[in-house]
C-alpha cells in the first residue's frame, strides 16, 4: 500500500510455485469514464493507515478459507494520484488448477472492494467528487 507504481512482475514472482499449474492475475486500472460520465482524468486513492493492510490480510485469509487449494496470493493496492491507464490494484493467486485460480481471484477482488478502507476521488476537467461505496 503506497503511492509507488504496482509491479505485475513482482506479484507473479511472489505467487510462482512449482506446485501450481495455474496463476490468475487481475489488474484494475484507471479508466477515462465512470458511471456513464466521460472525461475522468485521474483518481486519488486514500486508505486508512494500518487498517487497510489489516483488511488485505483478512481478505487473503478469507480467500484461503473459500478456496482451500489456494497456494499463494498477492493483494496490492496503490494510494495517491493515478492517471488514466495506471494500475490501482493487483490480485494475483496461484493454485494447482485453473478453475480454483479464477475462483480465488474473483473472490479476492470482490471481497477487497467490499472490506478494505480505501476511498477514491474522481477528477474531471470541470471538477471532482469522492465516490461512495466503492474501493476501486
Amino acid at each position: 500500500m503506497g503511492p509507488e507504481p504496482l509491479s505485475i512482475d513482482r506479484a507473479v514472482q511472489h505467487i510462482s510455485s512449482g506446485q501450481c499449474g495455474a496463476m490468475a492475475i487481475f489488474v484494475g486500472t484507471v479508466r477515462d469514464s465512470s458511471d456513464g460520465r466521460d472525461g475522468v482524468i485521474s483518481l486519488d486513492y486514500e486508505a486508512y493507515p494500518g487498517r487497510a493492510e489489516e483488511a488485505l490480510h483478512r481478505v487473503a485469509e478469507a480467500t484461503r478459507a473459500k478456496v482451500p487449494e489456494l497456494h499463494k496470493i498477492a493483494l496490492l493496492h496503490r494510494t495517491g494520484n493515478l492517471e488514466v491507464g495506471e494500475a490501482s490494484v493487483i490480485v494475483a493467486v496461484s493454485t494447482p488448477h485453473r478453475a480454483d485460480s479464477f475462483e480465488a481471484a474473483r473472490f479476492a477482488i470482490d471481497t477487497l472492494k467490499e472490506e478494505a478502507p480505501i476511498w477514491k476521488k474522481e477528477t474531471w476537467e470541470d471538477g471532482s467528487a469522492w465516490v461512495e461505496g466503492s474501493v476501486t
